[in-house]
Parts: C-alpha cells; structure tokens; sequence
C-alpha cells in the first residue's frame, strides 16, 4: 500500500489524516470553499489540496519530471554563456554536449554547426545595431548618472527623433522627391492652371523692392514672405500630373495616401512599443503588501553609479514608502467618513472642478479672441514695428503658451484641497495638463476654420473665404510652424534664462529665500507633455507644412543635447519618483491621446471644407478625398470591383463583427492570464501563510522541550530508541493535540527528534 505524503497509517494499518496539517491555513481554505461538497469528495479535494501543499506525491512528482524535463530541454537549446550556473557546471556541460556531438551523424554536426553559425551571426548583428544606435553613449552616461526614471524620457525623444525623421522621409520621397527629378529624369509636369476666376487668384507675399533686414527675420519666423511659396507649405505643390517615360505618377494621389500612411505609420509604432507596458499594466497587483516587498526588496536600481543620484534613489524609496502608507492612511480615513463629512468633501470638489472648468473656459476664449485679433492684424497687414509685427504674428502662441504655464501651476495647488491619494494626485494633475495642453491646439484650428468658412455676406462661393484665404491650407500651415518655432524658443529661453541663473542663485547665495526656491527639478511629466504637445503640433501641421517633420526632428535633436546639459548642470530629479515601468507606458498613452486628436482635423479639412483652388495639388476637386475615388474610377473592372466590394457595408460590417470576435477573444483570454496570475499568487501567499504556521509550531515545540544534560548527547543511540516512543517529538505539542499528532511522516513507534 503507497502511503500518502500526509497521511500516515496508524497501529492498525488504517490510513488517518494529520490533525497538525489539518490546521494548515492552505487546507482550511479549502475546506471553506468546498463546504458544500460530499464527504467523499471533500476527502479526495482535501487529499489534492494538501499534495499541492507538500510538493509531493504521484501527480506532484509527475508535475515535477515534466517540468523538470522542459526546463531540461530549454538548458539544452540555450547557449553556454546563457546559462545561469557557475562556470565548473558551464564547462562540464559544454563537456557533455562535446561528448553527445561526437555521437551523432555527420548531417547532423552539420546542421547543429549551420545552426550555431547562424545564432552568432544573428547575435553579431544584433550587436552591430545597438552601436549604431542615435546617442547610445549619452543614453548610457544619463542611466548611471540619474537611474532608469529619467532615462524613460530621453527614450522616448529618441522614439521622436525616428518618427519625425521616417515621416519626413515619407514625405520627401513620395511628394518632394518626383517633383525635383522631374527636369533630370525627362519628365513632363502637369500644373494646375488658374482660370481667371475669383476663387484662383493667389497673389504672391515676396517682398518687392528694398527689404530691411529685421523683414528677413520676421518672414523666417513667421513662415511668410520668401518661404510661403516654397517646398515648405502646401501652396507650392501645384502639380497634377508627372509624366515619365514609361509611368505617370498621380501628385495628389500620392499626397493623400502619405497623409493616410504617416498616421496609419504612427499609429502601430507606438501601439508596438506601447504593448509591453500594457501586458504590465493587465497583470498589475493591487496588493499594498507585494507593492512594500517590491520596493524593500527590489527597489534598488543598479544602474546608479552617481553618489548623489543614490541619496536621490534612497530618498525617492523613503518617499515611495511614506506614499504607500499615506495611501493606506487615506484609504481607512475614507473608509471611516460619514456622510456628513462625505457631502462635505464632494461639494469642496465639486466647487473646486467648477473652478477649474471656469479657468480652462477663459483660457480657451482668451485663444480663441488672440487668434482672431491675429488674423485679423495679418490680413489687414497692420505694421506697426519688429516687435509689434512679432507680436502680432505669435499672439496666439503666445496666451496658448501662457496658459500652458499658469494652468499647471494652478492646478497643483487646486489638488491639495480636494483630498485624493498621492497617487491619484498626481494622475489627476497630469490629466488636467493634458487636457489642457491637446485641447487649447484644437481650439486654435476651430477658430481658424471658423473663419476660413464663414463669409460676411452670405455663404461662401468657393466653399470657404477666399478674399481672406486665398490658400487657407497654406495658412494653416503657417499657425502650425509658428507653434512650432515658439515651442522651440520657450524651451531654450526657459533653460538659459531661469533654470541656469536659478542654479547659480541657490549654488552661491546662501540666504533664506534662495534656499527655500531651491535647485530646479527635472519634473519627467511636465517635459514628456511639452514634447507631446510639439509632437501633435508636427502631426497635425505635415499635411499643411510637408517639411514640418524635418523641422521636428532637427528641434527634438537640440532639444535631447539642451535637455542633457540642464539635466547635468542645472536640475536635479524630482522627488516625487517616476518608475520607468510605468513611465514609458504613461508616455505612450498620452502620445497616443495626441495622436487621435492630430488625426480629427486633418480627417475633417480632407473630407468635410472644400480644398482651395488657387494653391495645391487639390485643384481639380472640391475636397481633397475626392481625388481617390476619382483615381478609383479609372481603374480596370475587376480592380475597381475589388477595391468597391473593399469599402462596401456587407464588407464593413464583416470585418468590424470579425474584429469584435477577435477583440472579445483576446479581452477574454486577458483576463484567463489574469485570473491565473491572481490564484498563482494567492498560491505563493497561501504557502508563505503555511510555512509561517509550521515554523511558529516548531518554535513552540522547541520552547517546550525539557531541558537536558550535555551528558545525555554522549549517551548510548540504542538507549535512546529504546523507548516505545520519542519523548522529545511526543512533548512537542502536548500543548495542543493527542499523543496520536506528529509532526512528519514515519510511524508513530520510529524515533523523531525535533
């Protein structure tokens, strides 16, 4: 007969169940979850529940093998250097497959050696593309000198830098590209010619005659003057038709599919990079006590070479933990509030988001009126001096700008009086400047486009207000660099005019109000929403601007150089932390909000306002969508009835039922993965519950024990297992069970010492 690994026979060969392991928390768990079972069944569940206990047994040890022969497997296809083994076990191991090599045929060494070949060169390679990378050495230098939190943010201008480039290269190769190798590839341009009529007059902004120099400036800043009518905005594509010898190549065809294929670009970039942090995200335990051991025990980051980068490390995890327990406070402070307090508190908030909704209404009204006035100064072409016509041309960058500064700061102070969780805080906070930040650009293209499609008297002929934008997508265009310019300006002003004196202030004046202002801190989400915030900018502004990414990766590329030298020289890192786990995540997700707004004006101005007719490749069509179902019609039957049953609603409908099957599977096959997470930690802490109750039970059975003689040790083993029973193991917990109760597992006549 097997003996169970919990169960022991007693005198009369019966199997009887451990009372000690009865009262395992494990096991008592179990009994309370299958209460309602039969007895028998209880007996078999009761059995399998204490086997998954104890490790052992027929199904634990075949669990076991198997697992044991997979991980086996596994060692086997690693490479020697992978594994994780001291070096005498590495060099027996390369023995041992040395030995198995020998034994087999020749095809085989062959193919083993084919094998290991091509893994090198793969790793080789690998190797090659990771030194190639744009600013390896800096990136490294930042990661020992300030940890991973702050290395998340130069990732991610580096992710920028790429982006912008691959768009720009898109553009450049599809729109710019045929144009400029046109003359020397024996091409013939087709223009898109004026009428005469009111709609197709476009006059020219070059300025005529004696320029002045500040003029020069002031068109340079503006995006006006010399560079309107240049590759930089969209009036200059005037092209219809590229004629080469043996293809014609369709311009506005070629513009809009970039335009689509640059966002669809965007879009699975950061969806693939963003996934990690998702799959983190789905499997995030809530646990406060796992969040304690994670930051106790792991917390530490080993990157760290700086000594005040790890003081810094050492207090962000004190203050990690003090949040934690602030969080806990907060929670039973909650939870304890009657309603009296509770009606108190959400009419505090809601008086306080009634504020708020009040500021951002003035902030949007105060865009709204600036980029009126702007326009209105620029078509009126009021001059007053350089600064003026500065100002005039950056009003609404300018109270766009402002806003993004004072809101921040209001809302910071906002927060501490509608009594949330740190954590929430600052979540809260960043929402609220997101928020802020996306929104006040889609106020500025509302505007706008209220004013190009909207006539004084009446409806408008051409579709839009052709006296005031005779090319309004060129203006458009404009707005988008000027934001971009200005964007560019602040960050530099605000790096060499505050944050450099600030850190010479507090360096070497040692009076109170210097201390108190203290060292600039490098606060990773404020700078992570200024770059969103330019990133949109660029999203929105390459349709109307097809060299704005150029301009961006040109300005990301100072930015990181700018952005390094203050973090050296200036800043230090905020004292509030920012994991890179979930930084780069939060990154990606406001970027990913950035990009659904980018994506709305440009889908509205494609399909929806009628395209000008005096600039840009669009001419021939009322609005810039209709060039594809036109290029659609001269296609040959077949490929058009293909492409018409693509964009048919038995199709659509097809594909979104199919897409809802798959999302449903993948939502459904999440939440298995985060069921079995959930019962493989409850597992983990049931059996740290177990072993805690085993040794206080041990502890009390060593304190119980009698006290005896060095001489005893010395005495005969013969006299000692003469006895019936084991004096010690049957005093061990006469405290609290029979004489019938062991501890392990032999027979109750064998002799156990504890």
């Amino acid at each position: 007969m097997e003996v169970d690994s919990v169960f022991f026979t007693d005198r009369s060969g019966r199997g009887s169940s451990n009372p000690l392991l009865d009262q395992l928390p494990s096991y008592q768990s179990l009994l309370y979850r299958r209460k309602s079972s039969t007895a028998g069944t209880k007996r078999r569940n009761s059995s399998r529940g204490r086997l998954g206990s104890s490790g052992s047994g027929k199904w634990g040890v075949s669990t076991v093998s198997r697992q044991e022969e997979k991980h086996k497997g596994q060692t086997e296809q690693k490479p020697i250097q992978e594994l994780a083994k001291p070096m005498a076990e590495k060099r027996r191991h390369n023995t041992q497959r040395m030995a198995e090599a020998r034994e087999l045929s020749s095809w085989s060494q062959l193919r083993q050696r084919t094998r290991r070949n091509l893994r090198r060169l793969k790793e080789d390679g690998q190797e090659w593309l990771s030194s190639m990378k744009l600013w390896r050495g800096d990136i490294h230098l930042i990661e020992g000198m300030f940890g991973t939190g702050i290395l998340s943010y130069f990732s991610f201008l580096r992710f920028l830098v790429m982006l912008n480039l691959i768009i720009f290269l898109l553009m450049f190769s599809f729109v710019m590209l045929p144009i400029i190798i046109a003359p020397h590839a024996s091409g013939n341009i087709t223009y898109n010619l004026n009428d005469g009529g009111a709609c197709t007059n476009y006059p020219s902004s070059a300025r005529r005659g004696l320029v002045i120099f500040h003029e020069h400036i002031t068109d340079l800043l503006s995006g006006g003057g010399f560079l309107e009518q240049t590759y930089l905005f969209y009036g200059y594509y005037k092209v219809d038709k590229i004629h080469f010898p043996n293809i014609t190549y369709n311009l506005p065809l070629a513009y809009l599919l970039v335009t689509v294929a640059y966002l669809f670009l965007s879009l699975i970039w950061i969806v693939k990079r963003s996934a990690t942090g998702f799959k983190r995200s789905l499997v995030q335990d809530e646990d406060r006590f796992q969040s304690f051991c994670n930051k106790i025990f792991a917390g530490w980051d080993f990157c760290i070479t700086n000594e005040n980068a790890a003081k810094l490390k050492r207090s962000s995890l004190l203050y990690e933990l003090r949040t934690d327990l602030e969080e806990e406070r907060i929670k039973q402070k909650i939870a304890d509030r009657t309603r009296k307090e509770k009606c108190r508190i959400y009419l505090i908030r809601l008086i306080l988001n009634l504020f708020v909704i009040g500021v951002l209404a003035g902030c949007f009204y105060s865009i709204y009126i600036a980029t009126i006035f702007s326009q209105e100064a620029q078509v009126d072409k009021i001059k007053e001096n350089f600064i003026v016509d500065l100002i005039y041309e950056y009003l609404p960058s300018i109270v766009i700008t402002l806003a993004n500064f004072i809101t921040p700061l209001l809302f910071s102070v906002i927060i501490n009086y509608e009594d949330y969780s740190p954590a929430f805080e600052i979540r809260f906070t960043l929402m609220r400047c997101v928020f802020m930040r996306l929104t006040s650009i889609g106020v500025l293209l509302f505007t706008l486009w209220s004013q190009i499609t909207t006539c004084d008297d009446g409806p408008c002929t051409c579709g839009y207000n052709e006296l005031l934008y005779s090319c309004w997508e060129t203006r458009v265009g404009q707005e988008m660099y000027k934001l971009t310019i200005f964007d560019f300006i602040i960050i530099v002003a605000v790096t060499i005019f505050v944050e450099f004196p600030r850190k010479l202030i507090v360096k070497h004046c040692d009076c109170g109000l210097a201390k108190w202002w203290g060292q600039q801190e490098f606060a990773i989400p404020q700078n992570v929403l200024e770059i969103v915030y330019g990133q949109t900018i660029c999203w929105i502004g390459t349709f109307y601007s097809p060299m704005l990414p150029a301009i961006c990766t040109i300005k990301y590329f100072f930015i990181f150089y700018i952005k390094k030298v203050s973090l050296v020289n200036n800043c230090r890192p905020a004292t509030r932390p920012f994991r890179a786990s979930s930084s780069n995540f939060f990154f990606l997700a406001v970027l990913l909000i950035g990009l659904a707004l980018a994506c709305l004006p440009v889908s509205v101005s494609v399909a929806q306002i009628n395209c000008s007719h005096a600039c840009g490749p669009f001419v021939n069509y009322n609005t810039s969508w209709e060039v594809l179902p036109t290029t659609v019609s001269q296609l040959p039957e077949t490929a058009r009835r293909f492409l018409f049953g693509l964009s048919s609603e038995a199709f659509a409908v097809s594909f979104f039922v199919v897409t809802c099957l798959a999302m449903f599977y993948m939502i459904a096959l999440a939440g298995a993965h985060k069921r079995v997470i959930k019962q493989l930690r409850e597992q983990l802490a049931t059996e740290g519950r177990d072993k805690h109750f085993l040794i206080q039970k041990l502890c009390q059975a060593q304190m119980s024990l009698p006290i005896k003689s060095p001489v005893s040790k010395s005495q005969p083993r013969s006299s000692r297992s003469g006895s019936g029973r084991s004096p010690s193991y049957h005093t061990s917990f006469s405290n609290n069970f029979d004489e019938g109760v062991f501890l392990a597992h032999p027979h109750p006549d064998s002799s156990t010492h504890v």
